[in-house]
């Protein structure tokens, strides 16, 4: 008797007790604006009441900030140095046939794994959004608006899309293929903003959301534990939102960045280009003689970015409310987080692709129906953070080399931090930057080889005081000199560590690695031997041919900044390459 009253206690314990699902809320080019992180211009309540229920992390920062690495990151619990990309071209399981995503391990592990918008960037993966994350096909949503149908190249205003209804009649007259038309009709009218008085299912968010909330009413029904992953794609440009979230703001209250200049003490390797910007049809002509976009222009676009944020705060808050209507917030761990900052014309910057707060800082939010509720935390975390944090929660083994730390004790009151510094980097052509953040400082060490790290090959440092210099107007690393080597130590053993989980997790993956150099993270990877092959310093160290005019641009690239237009079709550009070794395989590629 006593036996079966044993087994009977232990199956309803199980039936008490049953796997917590995970709600995974990506949001494109989020910075911390939002009421919750102290931006009182944001207007963001349900983002702010998601907030209310658990854990706000206030200085967690992406491992590099730009779309494709920091969601492959985010997503494997591993740094771009590990899984290899660095841009917006390279696929993760090229590189890593064998990695385990984040949906993946769920999936494996009895949940069922559904996703749609944006998760991972397309680029960085197969047709199937990475078919072996998911348990069933990744949801594809198309607009389809009642009264104005779907979108041209994301746009509803009927201005806009007879603009590009016109440029789309001349393309297929001239033969431009349809393969190709979407990319050309964004090179010619591509506004990098739009307010228009359309429901918000008119455009790709709202639609998102309605499709998000079916699912969840289809997923309460099953009794097996799910992973829905749900990713938006505002407020990343163009600044398209419904004009009601335009009309929660006035526009002359805006308030341009008070900092707009380089930071003394640093060089231009630093800095982006503003590329991503000036792809926008309607940006060129707004930069002023001193390279700063106008301030009625910057207005605008900050402006626009708000609208976006309020207009996805509104989207999570369908969400939220299709969680409680369904009985799911005591049986559900939710994550908010978004992939990277953005400048909005602090240093003169916009977009991100760069090591400053304003690009690597953003979002972080975990609610867990077992955890602390109106929690905030100001220690340095990662978004490598992520997955053995949700593991922990779901009670489920952490998989072998994953380079995060789980942020559970902090969730629980147990503990302020797990860990001294956060670390960012990024790359500019064959240098690559490296910056490490703890709760006052940052320092950012920018090494001229990206596939030799050493010391003694720093083109430049920098360090800033967030006490006494928030916005970044000073390199102190003159000044503070026994500081900046304590920072420079620890990215000494930083890379040496790194060193042995990349050895580790390589030799995971069947790949071959080459003799470690210095203990660094020095292995074997192919080395661009082109001299600017994405044409970010023009067109230096490349020779013309005869015939068409042939420019740099900042629109269209493949990855970085720019690219190259040819103005013709009877012109050339090359380049010699001395060096090249016999019974060696080269490989050429080009993005046209």
């Amino acid at each position: 008797m006593r036996i079966l009253q044993f087994i009977l206690f232990y199956f309803l314990a199980l039936e008490a007790y049953p796997k917590k699902n995970i709600l995974f809320i990506a949001v494109d080019d989020l910075k911390p604006s939002l009421g919750v992180y102290g931006d009182s211009f944001a207007k963001t309540p349900h983002i702010d009441y998601l907030a209310s229920l658990g854990t706000t992390f206030t200085n967690a920062h992406v491992q590099q900030a730009i779309c494709a690495p920091s969601r492959v990151s985010l997503l494997t619990g591993l740094r771009p140095d590990l899984t290899e990309v660095w841009d917006l071209e390279t696929q993760m399981r090229d590189k890593n046939p064998s990695i385990i995503t984040l949906p993946q391990y769920y999936r494996e592990n009895g949940f069922k794994t559904v996703g749609m918008g944006k998760i991972f960037d397309n680029r960085s993966v197969d047709r199937g959004l990475d078919k072996s994350s998911w348990s069933s096909p990744f949801i594809r949503v198309n607009v389809d608006h009642p009264i104005h149908g779907n979108t041209i190249t994301g746009f509803q205003s009927p201005e806009n899309k007879k603009i590009l209804s016109e440029i789309r009649d001349k393309a297929i007259a001239d033969g431009i293929p349809n393969r190709d038309m979407w990319q050309y009709l964004r090179s010619k009218h591509k506004p990098s903003t739009e307010s228009f008085d359309i429901s918000d299912e008119g455009y790709f968010d709202g639609a998102i959301a309605l499709k998000a909330v079916s699912q969840i009413n289809e997923l309460a029904k099953d009794d097996d534990p799910f992973f829905l992953a749900v990713g938006f794609q505002k407020p990343h440009l163009p600044f398209v939102a419904p004009k009601k979230y335009w009309d929660l703001y006035n526009r002359e209250s805006i308030e341009l960045a008070s900092y707009q200049k380089w930071a003394r003490g640093t060089v231009k390797l630093s800095y982006n280009n503003n590329g991503e910007m000036r792809s926008y049809t309607d940006i060129p002509d707004s930069f002023e003689e001193n390279g700063l976009i106008n301030a009625e222009k910057q207005k605008e676009l900050i402006h626009g970015y708000y609208a976006c944020v309020s207009y996805i705060d509104a989207q999570v808050g369908k969400i939220l409310d299709a969680v409680k209507e369904n009985n799911l917030l005591e049986n559900t761990t939710i994550i908010l987080w978004g992939d990277h900052g953005w400048h909005l014309g602090d240093h003169g910057q916009w977009a991100k692709h760069s090591n400053f707060e304003q690009a690597t800082r953003s979002p972080l939010i975990i609610v867990d129906p077992k955890t602390k509720r109106n929690n905030f935390n100001s220690s340095p975390t990662e978004f490598i953070d992520v997955f053995p944090t949700l593991v922990e929660l779901s009670g489920l083994k952490t998989p072998d080399n994953l380079q995060g730390k789980s942020l559970v004790p902090i969730l629980n009151g147990k503990s302020k931090k797990v860990k001294d510094y956060a670390v960012s980097q990024y790359p500019r052509g064959k240098a690559m930057g490296y910056a490490l953040r703890n709760g006052r400082y940052r320092y950012v060490a920018w090494y001229k080889n990206r596939n030799s790290i050493k010391e003694q090959d720093i083109i430049i440092k920098e360090l800033y005081d967030y006490k006494n210099d928030p916005e970044e107007t000073v390199n102190i690393v003159g000044i503070e000199r026994a500081l900046a080597q304590e920072f420079q130590s620890s990215l000494n053993n930083f890379f040496d560590q790194q060193t042995i989980e990349k050895k580790k997790f390589k030799a995971s993956q069947n790949i071959q690695i080459s003799t470690i150099e210095n203990n660094l993270n020095t292995f074997s990877t192919s080395v661009n031997l082109l001299k600017n092959p994405g044409f970010e310093d023009g067109i230096n160290g490349w020779n013309k041919g005869k015939g068409c005019p042939i420019n740099s641009v900042n629109n269209n690239s493949r990855s970085g900044d720019s690219a190259l237009m040819f103005e013709g079709t009877r012109c050339s550009i090359f380049q010699k390459i001395n060096g090249l070794k016999p019974n060696t395989t080269y490989k050429v590629s080009v993005f046209i």
